[in-house]
């Protein structure tokens, strides 16, 4: 199979040419875009889903060997969560090369977190058969790069650290209501207030709903911690 010329130029931006090039074009197939003739990227997404968490769970152990799991666990799911992998699709412009329906491209599917986070798993999927465990570890540990290092600061999302917050100060959860919403559907931007019983409260802006409540929680966590 011969690859299209961004397909061709995305390889090195993931960082494996694929000897089975059909496997990394299953990889950025939708769902939306599949049919028997081309089959989606779904069941591979549930494969990468469980070579990345190898991966890392493999990486945080190595990485800290005294760690006991109840470090270890929030950790992993920081590594491993939908956002993160979005992120690193992001890095690597996967959305460019996505085959999407019309309706997805039409939505802004190529910009959207989970079908983002999905396509990652699937990648890793593929290189993973396409070229065995060894070489798909050393793909995710390249993409995820200094995350590992540094996760500890990104263990706890922001929401729960809050949550937490307020409760071991016999204060009732923490407050989110959305306070403004632009832009066109298919590219919203949503502004959310959180607040605190205490009158305390911050915004946090973003894309999606809940990467908004996490910017907002983040920024008002930066207030109760002065």
């Amino acid at each position: 199979m011969k690859l299209s010329r961004e397909l061709e130029a995305f390889q090195d931006r993931l960082g494996h040419r694929f000897a089975q090039p059909e496997l990394l074009v299953r990889a950025v197939t939708h769902a939306s875009f599949s049919s028997d003739q081309r089959p989606s990227n779904e069941r591979m997404e549930f494969l990468g889903d469980r070579v990345l968490g190898l991966v890392m769970a493999e990486a945080l152990m190595e990485g800290d060997r005294e760690a006991p799991e109840g470090q270890l666990a929030p950790r992993f799911n920081a590594l491993v969560r939908k956002e993160t992998c979005a992120a690193i699709a992001r890095e690597i412009d996967l959305g460019a090369v996505l085959r999407l329906g019309k309706s997805e491209r039409m939505t802004g599917g190529r910009r959207k977190e989970a079908l983002l986070g999905d396509g990652v798993e699937a990648l890793i999927a593929g290189v993973y058969m396409d070229a065995g465990f060894q070489k798909a570890r050393e793909v995710v540990l390249a993409l995820w790069g200094g995350r590992i290092d540094a996760v500890e600061d990104d263990a706890r999302d922001p929401k729960t650290t809050l949550q937490e917050w307020a409760q071991g100060r016999g204060m009732a959860p923490p407050r989110y209501e959305v306070v403004d919403r632009s832009g066109p559907d298919h590219a919203p931007t949503f502004v959310i207030r959180a607040s605190l019983g205490d009158g305390r409260e911050a915004t946090g802006e973003a894309a999606a709903k809940r990467a908004a409540e996490q910017a907002a929680a983040k920024a008002l966590l930066g207030m109760v911690d002065e």
